[in-house]
């Protein structure tokens, strides 16, 4: 399962890449990890996939090429030499096309792409036996993604109907003070944003039943769709170490709630030597430690003061001997500020 989610991580975050197969034009996803594999293919009318894992990769290899004697690692590493660049946006050197010829296979609701090359002098035959996936996986790797940049190009295509518009509020400015173009050619229409979209509505929409019948993935797209999947992957990466941050969160409000308690019971004890300042606060002996210069804090007799607990007793009895007198205005210190 955790290399299983590896995968589809890895995998959502890869464009879709225009390929073609024979006559087929196709988008295909491929990615290939150590000693694994998983590929995406699709016509826009279907999606296909195939993963494949290191046992299963050697017992393919075998049965497809009988005198095969490569060791594992060695299949997989020529196998993904040959084939990811087919499937993807890489380039591919006129070696490795020369060397390696792929054909494709529709078979009921399956899809085959046999691969013909050469390892270590030996003909080395490969099949991806891709079978149609699930719905969940075209939600996550096609559709959703598909939704998030049709509302970012819109928002892109809004911003810029926006700045048009302050564009032509600036050339009025400038012709209300006297600013006159000096060619013609240059001069333009105020923008309408609802009628430049009903006219382009209206000349491209004829055009869009050839478009439709395209399989492409321009590299501005392809751009796009990375950076919507990158940060769809930030957001679910941010949302989980949150969710795994959440008990220790949850506990820090009990143990705050128990420190409370623990501090109330304490002033419940000493409460009638308690202190009260101009403002009406109480004043615990906690808050009085803190402030041993206040007037009264010293002890009777001139004897030093040892430690703050002997220093506390003190300050309480003196404060309790004059309630009626006000006590001399000082420079605050501590949490008196």
């Amino acid at each position: 399962m955790e290399n299983i989610g590896r995968s589809e991580v890895a995998l959502t975050e890869l464009p879709w890449a225009p390929v073609r197969l024979e006559d087929t034009e196709l988008l295909a996803k491929a990615w290939f990890g150590g000693t694994e594999y998983r590929v995406l293919l699709s016509d826009v009318c279907c999606v296909w996939e195939e993963e494949m894992r290191a046992d299963v990769i050697a017992d393919r290899a075998q049965e497809l090429n009988k005198r095969l004697r490569a060791p594992a690692d060695a299949v997989f590493s020529h196998l993904r030499s040959v084939a990811l660049p087919r499937f993807s946006s890489q380039a591919v050197s006129q070696d490795a096309t020369t060397a390696a010829h792929f054909s494709l296979r529709h078979h009921d609701d399956r899809l085959t792409v046999r691969l013909k090359s050469e390892l270590v002098g030996v003909p080395f035959h490969w099949e991806f036996r891709l079978r149609p996936a699930p719905v969940t996986v075209v939600c996550r790797q096609l559709v959703r993604p598909l939704l998030v940049m049709t509302r970012v190009l819109q928002r892109q295509v809004e911003e810029l109907a926006g700045l048009l518009v302050r564009k032509d509020a600036e050339i009025q400015d400038y012709k209300e003070n006297g600013a006159v173009l000096t060619r013609g050619r240059l001069l333009t229409d105020v923008f309408d944003e609802d009628g430049y979209r009903q006219n382009f509505l209206s000349q491209m929409l004829p055009q869009m039943g050839a478009l439709q019948e395209r399989v492409d993935f321009s590299p501005e797209l392809q751009d796009l769709y990375t950076a919507v999947c990158s940060q769809r992957g930030v957001r679910k990466r941010r949302h989980s170490s949150t969710s795994a941050d959440t008990p220790e969160e949850d506990e820090t409000p009990a143990l705050d709630q128990a420190t409370r308690s623990n501090t109330h019971s304490h002033q419940d004890g000493v409460n009638d030597t308690s202190l009260r300042s101009s403002s009406g606060q109480s004043l615990t002996p906690s808050l009085l430690e803190q402030n041993p210069e206040e007037p009264g804090s010293g002890r009777a007799g001139g004897e030093p003061q040892n430690t703050e607990t002997e220093q506390t007793v003190p300050q309480m009895s003196a404060s309790s001997d004059r309630p009626a007198a006000r006590p001399k205005k000082k420079k605050a210190v501590g949490l008196f500020c």
